[in-house]
């Protein structure tokens, strides 16, 4: 089984697809279903749990699997447009979708336009854009996981870095991006063992347990990383020199679970992978809609038949915004090739298809 996991990953081209496919549509799962739970927990202390477990490293692995597939990149003007194209462009348009969405339905014009002060989830985006234009620094300098950890700590610490640009959490996750930057194969291919499978199941039932422990008490505030620490549950400054490390820590442990347990072979869903940024921009639309709208008020909902319901809900609603023909119908807003805009400053050639593979975005949020 060992070797089938190291053919999986370090082998060539399709089976390796096939797993990182396979950790982003599942992942991407995660989001939605974290944020269609999300005013269950307000009842339910099983549900908070599942909502805890799932917070604690559903973003870190985004990062830190756009941080593995952003090694290639390297200011290349190439990847620079495919930045703007499929970065940029889709912060601008989206930021202003959601902005006048928000306006529209709670009908508050006034409500401020900020490209600055990213809107739900569209922090994310801001925060790979800043992640990817400083890889060239991570992949030069020494102990990149570590000076990011420093920078994520210390901004943890002070009250003083504000929300423009959303820097706190662009900060405070960096350093899963760098972690993903310095991951080579064989890293993925120790994960995925039968022995490294079986230690996770025990780990991952202990997070829950300990979640379900907690859950009436516990703010999961904890694991958006949206402030510092300061004043949060009686801390003071210097609790962020162990709670962001710990926290760190945490959410690689069950990061790592997570990836051992991800299927290496292709399945129904593995070709939906590709559409992640389609489904991680689009269902925050249905999201708030729902919020806004009073779905969850009823009281059916927040039975142990409703949860499930819910979650059946939400699986479907990101498997349909991952398909082909959605993709096709906002390709131009998410991935356009603005052909137009750029020179051509490299010559037309074949890319390899493991560039291919490290340039596709991973994105959610949450």
């Amino acid at each position: 089984m060992a070797g089938q996991a190291a053919q999986a990953i370090s082998g060539g081209g399709k089976a390796r697809e096939s797993y990182f496919d396979n950790v982003k549509f599942l992942t991407i799962v995660l989001v939605v279903c974290g944020h269609a739970w999300e005013p269950l927990t307000y009842g339910s202390r099983a549900v908070t749990a599942l909502y805890l477990t799932v917070y604690a490293f559903h973003m870190p692995a985004f990062a830190l699997v756009s941080g593995y597939m952003s090694r290639s990149f390297d200011m290349a003007p190439r990847r620079l447009k495919r930045l703007v194209t499929g970065v940029v462009v889709p912060y601008v348009v989206f930021e202003t979708a959601y902005t006048l969405f928000y306006k529209w339905w709670q009908d508050d014009w006034k409500y401020p336009f900020s490209l600055l002060d990213p809107w739900y989830l569209m922090w994310f985006l801001l925060a790979l854009f800043v992640w990817r234009i400083t890889t060239p620094l991570w992949l030069a300098i020494r102990q990149p996981v570590l000076v990011s950890l420093v920078i994520a700590t210390a901004v943890s610490m002070s009250p003083d870095t504000g929300g423009d640009m959303a820097l706190q959490r662009v900060l405070q996750f960096l350093p899963f991006f760098v972690v993903g930057l310095v991951l080579r194969p064989e890293h993925f291919e120790r994960v995925r063992t039968w022995r490294m499978r079986i230690v996770a199941l025990p780990v991952g039932l202990a997070a829950v347990v300990a979640a379900y422990w907690v859950a009436p008490r516990f703010d999961a505030g904890w694991f958006y990383h949206r402030g510092s620490v300061v004043g949060r549950d009686g801390m003071t400054a210097w609790d962020g020199l162990w709670l962001t490390p710990a926290l760190f820590l945490l959410a690689l442990a069950l990061t790592a679970c997570f990836l051992a347990w991800v299927p290496g072979r292709k399945l129904w869903f593995t070709a939906l992978g590709a559409g992640t940024i389609y489904a991680y921009l689009l269902h925050g639309f249905v999201i708030k809609a729902a919020r806004w709208d009073g779905w969850y008020k009823h009281e059916w909902l927040h039975t142990p038949l409703g949860e499930v319901a819910v979650t059946v809900v939400a699986v479907a609603l990101i498997t349909v915004l991952c398909t082909n023909p959605v993709r096709r119908v906002f390709r131009f807003v998410v991935e356009p090739r603005m052909e137009w805009a750029f020179r051509r400053t490299e010559p037309k050639r074949p890319v390899p298809a493991v560039e291919r593979e490290r340039e596709r975005v991973s994105v959610a949020g949450g």
